[in-house]
């Protein structure tokens, strides 16, 4: 263990699965397929979100920043993941430990907004169909997009600004797969309750607020798509809006979960607690955006001629 001043730690420990080295290889073989299967059908969501004119739209505009997003914020841990597998060293600078926690927190939180400005995008398009070209123009929804991650990299910064302000004086182990804040925080040997209460806001504004916009937007969806007579024209208007429907409860379901469930009268340290956080974060990290790409393909007809048309230019070419 290293130490500077007796405050400042400058190497951690990730313990992840090292108490299971016969899991750690299963576990390495599982997440690099899911892990190629994310890089895959989030790059090809992408590139036809591109080439395709047809999905030259808003909602595939947003589409291309939540794949885009997700490739960024998987790459942020799973290689190191990956490799601590392996690895009988799995320490980490707390230098590249602040990196990941700031980029992983900056991710997550842009993903919220994200989803809510998506959720604006589907209402006006079913409960306003006429206007849809007037108010989500080219002009409207890329500040959308802008703002998101705007919103997210700044409250990252706020929060991991503080966080790494911290006197770390107690252990280096972090009992977690990667420098997740809420582990880090763990390690800090004075009152983190400022800390708790800026994360609190942080949780109010980012994540329940655009939850309260989505809830909001398919009421009103919801509302419109009953008005409409014929079982045809409702399966019509449910359709463009069910894959983000799907997405979202799958996002905030475990996110919602995983920062605001009871506390429990357990220590913080338990190795029960921790290895549920760890469970939970791991499926928030990897089964979301390795699903993603799935359901929209699935439930998104234009998305699935896209990327037939892709498909066919690729062997047309050769």
């Amino acid at each position: 263990m290293e130490w500077k001043n007796q405050t400042i730690v400058v190497e951690l420990f990730l313990k992840g699965l090292s108490g299971y080295p016969s899991l750690e290889i299963l576990f390495f073989v599982i997440i690099l397929i899911m892990y190629v299967f994310i890089l895959l059908g989030n790059g090809t969501l992408i590139l036809i979100s591109i080439v395709d004119p047809h999905l030259h739209k808003p909602m595939y505009f947003f589409l291309g920043n939540l794949s885009f997003l997700d490739i960024c914020f998987t790459t942020t841990s799973i290689p190191q993941i990956l490799v601590s597998f392996l690895s009988e060293r799995k320490t980490i600078s707390f230098t590249f430990c602040a990196l990941q926690m700031f980029i992983g927190l900056a991710l997550g939180t842009t993903e919220c907004v994200l989803l809510g400005m998506m959720a604006f995008d589907r209402y006006v398009a079913i409960c306003n169909p006429l206007r849809y070209p007037i108010i989500m123009s080219k002009n409207f929804y890329v500040p959308m997009a802008t703002g998101s991650w705007f919103a997210g990299f700044v409250n990252s910064a706020v929060q991991t600004g503080f966080v790494v302000q911290l006197p770390f004086c107690k252990h280096n182990i972090i009992n977690h797969f990667s420098c997740e804040i809420l582990a880090v925080m763990k390690l800090a040997c004075a009152d983190i309750s400022g800390n708790e209460f800026i994360m609190l806001v942080a949780t109010i504004l980012f994540t329940l607020v655009p939850l309260f916009l989505i809830v909001i937007s398919y009421s009103l969806i919801i509302s419109s798509i009953l008005k409409i007579h014929s079982a045809e024209g409702r399966s019509k208007a449910f359709s463009t809006c069910s894959a983000h429907l799907t997405v979202v409860i799958i996002f905030y379901g475990t996110i919602l979960f995983m920062y605001m469930k009871p506390k429990s009268t357990e220590t913080l340290n338990s190795d029960d607690l921790d290895a549920t956080d760890k469970l939970i974060s791991m499926f928030y990290g990897v089964i979301t955006p390795i699903l993603n790409p799935l359901i929209y393909s699935l439930r998104n007809k234009d998305v699935k001629k896209g990327v037939r048309h892709l498909l066919n230019r690729r062997f047309i070419s050769k």
